[in-house]
């Protein structure tokens, strides 16, 4: 019994040496030979100074910036400690309260647009964090971004179509604008 259990212990600190330390450590040293950039996090930086990541949703609510999408996560909003939907149904009463108040919102700052406003830009994303929004969702906000930075919207369009990026592969997903880096675009404008 003594030997089997001792032979189990020797097998166990093997496989924590090997899956916990080598393993790790090996892959680590990949990621950031091959994907130095991703493995840090697809950092944003402009002057020295991290501004975010470009895979996390950032709240926006100055008129002035292109907004994304609502974010479920507590105890604030795009915290990425927290990622999480809302998990309300389509039956859900808080779910219809969250949709009109991002719709009035819109509304209040942008009271002339009468198109439809996009699904993107008041439902919240699987996981709260989604830092991109759909082409719709961006043309909804030209004009008011125009407006209140004193441009033309043909300038804020080519911005918008600057920064969509394409499906992935070609195939996979939907054209999209990362908010971040469109409302950098526009700040470096100035």
């Amino acid at each position: 019994m003594l030997r089997q259990l001792k032979t189990a212990l020797i097998i166990l600190g093997i496989f924590t040496v090997i899956t916990g330390i080598i393993y790790p450590l090996f892959i680590t040293g990949i990621a950031q030979a091959l994907f130095h950039r991703q493995a840090n996090g697809s950092l944003i930086e402009t002057n020295g100074t991290v501004q975010g990541s470009e895979l996390i949703g950032q709240q926006f609510s100055d008129p002035k910036y292109f907004w994304g999408r609502l974010s479920a996560t507590a105890p604030f909003p795009y915290n990425a400690a927290a990622s999480s939907g809302s998990n309300y149904g389509p039956s859900n009463p808080a779910l219809v309260d969250a949709v009109q108040a991002r719709i009035d919102a819109l509304k209040a700052v942008d009271p002339d647009n009468s198109a439809p406003v996009p699904v993107d830009l008041v439902t919240s994303s699987g996981s709260g964090l989604d830092p991109d929004i759909s082409v719709a969702a961006a043309d909804y906000q030209v004009a008011r971004v125009a407006h209140y930075r004193g441009l033309s919207e043909e300038r804020v369009d080519e911005l918008v179509n600057e920064y969509t990026e394409g499906r992935q592969l070609g195939i996979l997903g939907e054209p999209r604008v990362n908010v971040l880096k469109l409302n950098l675009a526009l700040d470096a404008m100035k």
